[in-house]
């Protein structure tokens, strides 16, 4: 039976990680994601755990050592992303795999990528790689998902919609469930 973790981004303390008019810190979208996402998982019979329960700023290397210690078979990371922290025009959708990522992890953030790309009609802005803690420290495949810029005005407003949330973990568990 598949087991992910799903980790919910920056926690809710953390400085900075906000929409430029305050209105929303990154952490509710983030966590109000996983929430769907971990209810559409579940409900396709896939176990499903989280990195950071409640409202709790849990440091990363507990979030890795956990997955790691758990076995899990795959590492999820949501986001939403910043250009600064004013607003302006960047846009679009991203996935991140470690540098020197498996190949597993590159089809899954592919996956991931696609659907959410062609779900929410979102730009296309690529799998990238990147040297971030929960993708270099995590033994299984390790995505982490930008689903949007917080920094502009138009994607803020989709952030912090309900049914862009859900759409988004609809993607997501479309994503896994084709990667496995």
């Amino acid at each position: 039976m598949l087991k992910i973790m799903l980790d919910a981004g920056h926690g809710p303390e953390t400085l900075g990680k906000r929409t430029p008019d305050g209105k929303m810190k990154e952490f509710e979208f983030n966590n109000a994601v996983v929430g769907f996402l971990k209810d559409e998982l579940k409900n396709c019979g896939v176990i499903v755990l989280v990195s950071h329960p409640g409202n709790l700023d849990i440091p990363l290397y507990e979030r890795t050592t956990l997955a790691n210690k758990l076995e899990v078979d795959a590492f999820i990371s949501i986001h939403a992303n910043a250009f600064g922290s004013t607003w302006n025009n960047t846009s679009g959708i991203e996935t991140f795999t470690y540098s020197k990522a498996s190949a597993q992890s590159k089809l899954l953030a592919k996956s991931i990528q696609d659907a959410l790309c062609s779900i929410t009609k979102g730009k296309n802005r690529g799998v990238k790689q990147a040297d971030f803690a929960v993708l270099r420290d995590t033994k299984m495949p390790a995505v982490l998902v930008e689903c949007g810029f917080m920094t502009n005005k138009i994607e803020a407003a989709l952030l912090q919609s309900r049914t862009y949330r859900i759409l988004c973990a609809k993607a997501i568990a479309f994503a896994i469930l084709r990667w496995k």
